[in-house]
């Protein structure tokens, strides 16, 4: 069992890591580890449920497709996301970890 944030990283970083840390009802909490990853160019997240994220290390940022903003993150940065904002990870730093903190929450306990 996790029991810190920052530990038991994976040792291999190729891929973005989502890993939940909680499921129950609406709510599913999860970690996020990635190491330079972005979405792919053409790659929208345009999710039913409503996020809440916090970056705990590294650098991230998010564009938002609605105004084409884009959110520099900074350790202590959180985003609210709502239902079918659609966004997108533009960047996180190349040379370290970044970790995230993603709460996500659903109108029904089966989303």
């Amino acid at each position: 069992m996790l029991t810190n944030l920052f530990a038991n990283l994976p040792e291999d970083l190729s891929e973005e890591i989502f890993e939940p840390l909680l499921k129950s009802g609406k709510v599913l909490i999860e970690r996020i580890v990635s190491y330079g990853h972005s979405s792919p160019a053409q790659g929208w997240y345009d999710q039913a449920q409503e996020e809440w994220v916090v970056l705990l290390k590294g650098e991230a940022k998010i564009r938002l497709r609605e105004n084409d903003e884009l959110v520099h993150l900074q350790p202590g940065d959180f985003l609210h996301l709502p239902a079918h904002c659609c966004h997108r990870v533009e960047w996180t730093v190349p040379d370290t970890e970044t970790i995230w903190l993603a709460v996500h929450i659903s109108e029904s306990e089966k989303s």
